[in-house]
């Protein structure tokens, strides 16, 4: 599927995001996909299997939480690194099936476990990221509504250094919390934030008067190289980074996607994000001509040393289109 040409698109001076003239690449790609290959609706559905892991992947954070609360600051940091972090990152990929509805039948159920898959976290952001992330897929690119789009500002203060770059991603849920006022329309509380914002209170309080102030150190030192400063998270420069401009989604098909829950399929879930996790890979499958010829990434681990050490990648390094999306 091809990506449309260079003229289609307005390259950004430096210190200035790249300018799209078209709409999304989604839409489109959904109804060829879905006029070559019909049976491909048979994938659409949900996996309530999302559930087990959310209770498994918080009682092993809680246990681990238990079993390091104690010890050396240094240990705690090394078991979050190396165990704590890719826990809490599942969690955060079931957070994002359930914004998309896609654990249970109901809305409400899929809240509710969204909630308990961030009870782990310790920053609360379940309910909020449900709201900015479905905006994100209607109208991707647009500066306005995606709150997946850096602000400008926040472009700006990081730069292109390497020392810029990695506070950045060491302090990305800092700078994520700055977005929502540039989106004024996107209603930033409701009572479901609400609930999500006491259930995580309540969580961390008896984990500081039950298992002690280490724990919830341990939990959150997960909680931030889970989306940071860790292989983990260059998953955000993965998504829609422009490593190969102008294409503005990519895939990463490596090894950690096991743990990753698939996560890294982002070009297919975008495509079809009522597709849950597990069927994610037989989709890039069934319609492989759609797939094979897409920039994708093979290293998470190589993506983040790049990012950090490449003088023409920042924070500008994305795409932005002037205007919503408007369906056929």
């Amino acid at each position: 599927f091809p990506c449309p040409g260079p003229e289609r698109f307005m390259a950004g001076e430096r210190g200035a995001f790249r300018v799209s003239h078209t709409p999304e690449p989604h839409h489109l790609r959904t109804q060829n996909i879905l006029g070559d290959h019909p049976e491909v609706r048979g994938l659409i559905g949900r996996n309530p299997w999302s559930f087990a892991i959310i209770v498994a992947g918080v009682a092993l954070q809680m246990t681990l939480a238990w079993g390091v609360g104690s010890r050396p600051w240094w240990v705690i940091l090394a078991v979050a690194w190396l165990v704590g972090a890719f826990v809490n990152h599942a969690m955060y990929v079931m957070i994002h099936e359930a914004a998309h509805n896609l654990i249970f039948g109901r809305r409400w159920q899929n809240y509710l476990v969204g909630i308990l898959a961030d009870s782990v976290n310790v920053l609360p952001a379940a309910i909020s990221f449900r709201g900015y992330h479905l905006m994100h897929h209607a109208h991707q690119g647009v500066y306005d509504l995606d709150a997946d789009v850096p602000s400008r500002w926040e472009a700006r203060l990081i730069g292109y250094g390497a020392l810029g770059k990695s506070l950045w991603l060491l302090l990305f849920p800092l700078f994520q919390l700055t977005r929502p006022p540039r989106l004024r329309q996107i209603a930033f509380l409701n009572r479901w934030v609400l609930l999500n914002w006491a259930s995580a209170a309540l969580v961390a309080t008896f984990v500081v008067l039950l298992l002690g102030w280490g724990a919830l150190g341990y939990l959150l030192a997960s909680f931030f190289f889970a989306v940071g400063l860790h292989p983990l998270g260059a998953r955000w420069i993965q998504e829609h980074y422009l490593t190969h401009d102008p294409q503005e989604t990519y895939s990463y098909y490596g090894l950690a996607n096991v743990v990753a829950m698939n996560v890294g399929y982002h070009n297919e879930h975008h495509d079809f994000p009522s597709i849950p996790w597990n069927r994610l890979p037989r989709l890039k499958a069934a319609a492989p001509e759609y797939y094979e010829g897409l920039a994708y990434h093979g290293s998470w681990t190589g993506l983040l040393l790049r990012f950090v050490f490449d003088q023409e990648l920042s924070l500008f390094s994305r795409m932005i289109r002037a205007r919503a999306r408007t369906r056929d």
